[in-house]
């Protein structure tokens, strides 16, 4: 029986599945990937219950065969309504403690139990939801002093989320479509047609992009996206750096937004501090363009906050094994 265990945690999205195995202190001792997210499982004649069923024994059904673990923390999609049981969002704002109370138990068996943890809600006119990025959030708000004051922490992506966070507490977020949008418009539209691979980023490119949606904030994006097809007849660019203008153009215009709503109070835009956690080099270009939107601010970059989160979480909620 294995004794350095303390817990098994799964990051189970729509299009995979991430599992590790816990050691003290959150330390990984063994992780693996699935490509089995909640939209993606194995043909089950048992249906759908059965699939999910059947891709949780796989992702940890040795582990806890060998560990003696009973208790597994999940966060993601599973929770969504289309997933394995629904874990309702909790309204904002939502500290950790209150997540940590409020996790979605499913009984896989008898002796093994699934806990969910919600996703997190903004209400009001202008509506928002996040399922899976409050695992990140608090992950990286757990590794702040106890007193640290506001923060916004950045997780760039297909949906990117914007959460202005403080004590452990997300008091609210923005979403912006830049990763989807941007895949649609190089795949599916005039804008992609002439755009052809190229071997290395073009930073100058990139950058350039950045500084047309900053000077055309005022017209918006839906007024600039076409001169990545003007500027290439112009012979201002060429195909091969079309792609990078395009994602400097999407990504400028998502920061002059976030520069207008959770950064348009003029004291939190020059001294809240501001993180950035996901994949690093997408992250690299954020990095980059915020030096035109918001000169002269230090952007800390945190590669893994997720398993971070799930341990706090579940240490909160008393879930950890061994402990």
């Amino acid at each position: 029986m294995d004794n350095h265990t303390r817990l098994l945690a799964l990051d189970w999205g729509t299009t995979s599945l991430r599992a590790w195995r816990l050691g003290d202190d959150g330390q990984q001792l063994e992780s693996r990937d699935l490509p089995y997210g909640i939209m993606k499982l194995p043909a089950n004649k048992g249906g759908r219950l059965a699939a999910f069923q059947e891709v949780f024994l796989a992702a940890c059904g040795d582990w806890l065969q060998t560990t003696g673990c009973r208790e597994v923390i999940a966060c993601g999609m599973v929770g969504s309504a289309q997933g394995w049981k629904e874990a309702a969002y909790l309204p904002c704002p939502t500290g950790l403690t209150d997540l940590a109370k409020q996790l979605c138990s499913l009984e896989v068996s008898p002796a093994i139990r699934l806990s969910i943890i919600p996703g997190l809600a903004v209400n009001g006119d202008d509506p928002e939801v996040m399922r899976g990025e409050e695992t990140q959030v608090f992950g990286i708000l757990c590794s702040q002093s106890e007193d640290s004051g506001e923060m916004i922490i950045g997780m760039p992506g297909t949906h990117s989320k914007w959460a202005l966070a403080q004590h452990n507490h997300v008091l609210g977020f923005r979403t912006f479509m830049t990763g989807e949008l941007f895949d649609v418009l190089k795949n599916h539209s005039i804008l992609g047609a002439t755009m052809q691979p190229s071997p290395e980023t073009d930073w100058q490119v990139f950058d350039d992009g950045v500084a047309t949606a900053i000077r055309q904030k005022e017209a918006g994006l839906l007024s600039t996206l076409f001169s990545t097809r003007t500027k290439l007849l112009a012979g201002q660019i060429s195909s091969q750096q079309q792609s990078d203008y395009l994602s400097g153009l999407v990504i400028g215009h998502e920061l002059v937004g976030l520069r207008q709503t959770l950064l348009a109070d003029e004291e939190r835009r020059l001294n809240t501090p501001i993180v950035l956690t996901g994949n690093p080099t997408l992250c690299e270009r954020y990095q980059r363009a915020f030096r035109q939107t918001i000169a002269d601010r230090p952007i800390q970059f945190i590669a893994q906050a997720t398993v971070a989160g799930l341990w706090q979480i579940a240490l909160r909620a008393r879930l950890i094994h061994g402990a």
